[in-house]
This record gives structure tokens, sequence and C-alpha cells, in this order.
């Protein structure tokens, strides 16, 4: 992986910074795992606005992703390595000895014609597998973690996050999770074994407003500049700092906690993570 800066040859060029995308095999997606995208513009189904700043963007096809990796014992074979508008990580799909194919999380390192599988035990903790946190190494790096038992992932699937296994303990296995927080999860959950690809997706740099427009996202307005009936952080004569930030219905921002103390799910949290 490698990012690009452009030559300033224009003003949107300027700053801007672009992924090389050199792990990509093929820019031609499956499209027996297409689905249609439906843009809603922030509006429900009355067609009033429940979402602001929402609105354009370049039309695009869901990829379905498998997320469970359920076909157990059976081997897949990656097919190629592909981009995917609806998320920052790459894709990968791949072909099972059956001939499904899927759509999986590509982890960084996966190679085309390279054979992955999961399952329960007898697996081997090599990159792209995917299998029960009772089964992986202490200190492996993970990612794609199920929170509960055939879920799904849920935990640490966006480009370049990873987690890793600390212990196990009884029926729980410890996890440092990328947010820093280490948390208690259930030896019976999958994980899939190495770090989410496209890590460089944190240096690409848009270098124009327009760019956010392609990616569907409108203008935003800053609560400072707003009046005082719109904002708590609104009003003020000339450019007034607006006090503590808080959000629109009043809730301190930076540093509040918002996460119940009763939370029934606070048990299983060892660390919480860093301000």
């Amino acid at each position: 992986m490698s990012v690009r800066k452009l030559k300033p040859i224009t003003p949107g060029q300027r700053f801007r910074v672009v992924n090389e995308f050199d792990t990509i095999t093929t820019d031609k997606p499956e499209k027996s795992l297409l689905v249609p995208l439906k843009k809603t513009g922030g509006r429900n189904n009355q067609g009033k606005m429940t979402m602001r700043y929402i609105g354009g963007g370049h039309k695009k096809k869901y990829r379905i992703i498998d997320f469970k990796r359920n076909k157990f014992g059976v081997d897949a074979k990656v097919v190629s390595i592909e981009y995917d508008p609806n998320r920052t990580a790459f894709i990968a799909l791949v072909q099972y000895t059956d001939g499904e194919k899927r759509y999986i999380i590509a982890p960084a390192g996966l190679k085309v014609d390279q054979v992955i599988v999961s399952g329960q035990e007898n697996i081997a903790p090599e990159i792209g597998n995917a299998m029960p946190l009772s089964q992986i190494p202490l200190g492996t790096v993970i990612s794609c973690i199920e929170l509960r038992p055939g879920q799904g992932a849920n935990i640490a699937r966006s480009a370049g996050t990873f987690a890793q296994l600390m212990a196990k303990d009884g029926k729980y296995a410890t996890v440092k999770l990328p947010s820093g927080e280490t948390r208690m999860i259930l030896l019976t959950c999958l994980a899939t074994i190495g770090a989410v690809s496209n890590s460089d997706h944190q240096l690409v740099l848009s270098g124009k407003a327009g760019r956010s427009r392609w990616l569907g996202r409108r203008p935003r307005t800053r609560a400072v500049v707003m009046n005082p009936v719109d904002h708590p952080m609104g009003g003020g004569e000339g450019r007034a700092t607006g006090g503590h930030p808080r959000s629109r219905k009043g809730i301190p921002a930076k540093g509040y906690r918002t996460r119940s103390k009763t939370k029934a799910s606070n048990k299983y949290i060892v660390e919480r993570r860093k301000k």
C-alpha cells in the first residue's frame, strides 16, 4: 500500500493525497453479490428531513459481505481484491471449492490465489482464516470480531484497524480493542487473523470540498455561527466562542460521559478507553 501526492496544477490538487490502490486487482465487481442502494437525502418515509447535511453523491451499489464466515471446513480461494465504495477497507472475492462466491473484508497481506478457511477447530492461525477465539494463540493480531456467537463480525472492521488477544480465562477471552478499551468476549466468538487492509486510508486528503459532495456530504454549518434559537452555542456579538461545546440538544461534548452506569455490558469491560 502507498499514497501519492499530486502536483498542484489546480487549486483542488494542491493538497490532495490519493490512494495508489496498488493492491486492487480488478475494477469489475461480482454481479451476483450486488444489490441496489437507494439514497434518502436524509429524509424519512414522510419526506421530512431527519438527518441534516446528507444529499447528492455518486451512485453506487451495495456489495453483500459475508461477516459471519459460517461456511466451516470448506477451502476458499481468493479470486480478487476489490474496492468497496461503502466502506474504508478493501474487500476480497473468494470462491469456495463447491463453486459458491462470497465477499469478505480483506485482511492486510491477503493475496490472490491464496487459500483461506474458517472453522471451529484444527485450523492454522494464518492471515485470512476465521476461527473461534478459543483456538487463536495469545498475542495474535485479529480483526472482524464477533461480540456475540453467530452474530457476525462487528468489531475492528474499518481500514487498518486491529485488536489483540491478551488472555483467556474460563469461557471469556480478554481482547484489547482498537479504541484502547480492554474487554471480555466469549471464547466461542469468531475472529479473523490479521489486521484490516488499506491502512493508508488515514493518510488520504480530499483536497477540495467537491470531493465531500461526491461522497454525499453537504456543507455543514458550524454551531457558533447559528442564532440562539437554533443551537445552544449560537448567538453573541461578533465572534463569540460559544461557551462549552455541546450538542444541539444541550448534551456536553468533549469529555462528558454519556454511557449508562447501569448498562448490563459494563461488567465485561476490563479497562475503559483513554480520553
